[in-house]
């Protein structure tokens, strides 16, 4: 049996992450893989049902994903966290949990975030309605040594999808390329 991985997905709202996400669980599937994606948003639902986005909140919320996705990873169930995590520290603490960690970054300039942002979380940021919006108010701590930079103005999440699992190969997390495909 395999060891298990995670992904981490980090970047700013609407820069990607969850189309990347899609594509790489639909991919890993295909190759016989159950994956467990952790998207911020719906974990957030069961967590903090009306979220503040409080820094101490925040710190809270993200202690749990990282716990929760390095639980299931122990268990043999590979997770790809599909979360913004404004800070550092909060990726930090997933990686010192798991063992078999690829943090990606997801690079998009803010002007092609909003562009895409069908949730208006930047709208709501701009009108004053959410003072809480990573990009405009709250800081983006971009990771210092990620295994991967993603440009997603440039490539499609299929792509994206590729090079995430080619890293995946070259770690020995998962099998060669041509069962992957």
């Amino acid at each position: 049996m395999r060891q298990a991985f995670a992904v981490w997905l980090t970047g700013l709202p609407a820069s990607g992450k969850s189309a990347i996400a899609c594509e790489l669980r639909g991919r890993l599937s295909e190759a016989g893989l159950t994956v467990e994606i952790l998207e911020s948003d719906e974990v957030r639902r069961w967590l903090t049902p009306s979220p503040t986005y409080r820094p101490e909140e925040r710190d809270l919320f993200y202690r749990a994903l990282a716990f929760s996705g390095s639980r299931l990873v122990a268990h043999g169930v590979p997770v790809i966290f599909d979360a913004t995590a404004n800070r550092r520290a909060y990726r930090d603490l997933a990686r010192s949990l798991i063992q078999h960690f690829v943090e990606v970054a997801i690079v998009c300039p803010l002007e092609v975030c909003q562009q895409r942002d069908r949730k208006g979380i930047y709208r709501l940021g701009q009108e004053g309605r959410s003072g809480t919006v990573p990009g405009l108010q709250e800081p983006y701590e971009p990771p210092l040594k990620p295994e991967l930079v993603i440009e997603t103005a440039r490539v499609s999440p299929e792509a994206a999808a590729t090079t995430v699992l080619e890293a995946l190969q070259a770690r020995g997390y998962l099998p060669v390329a041509r069962e992957l495909e």
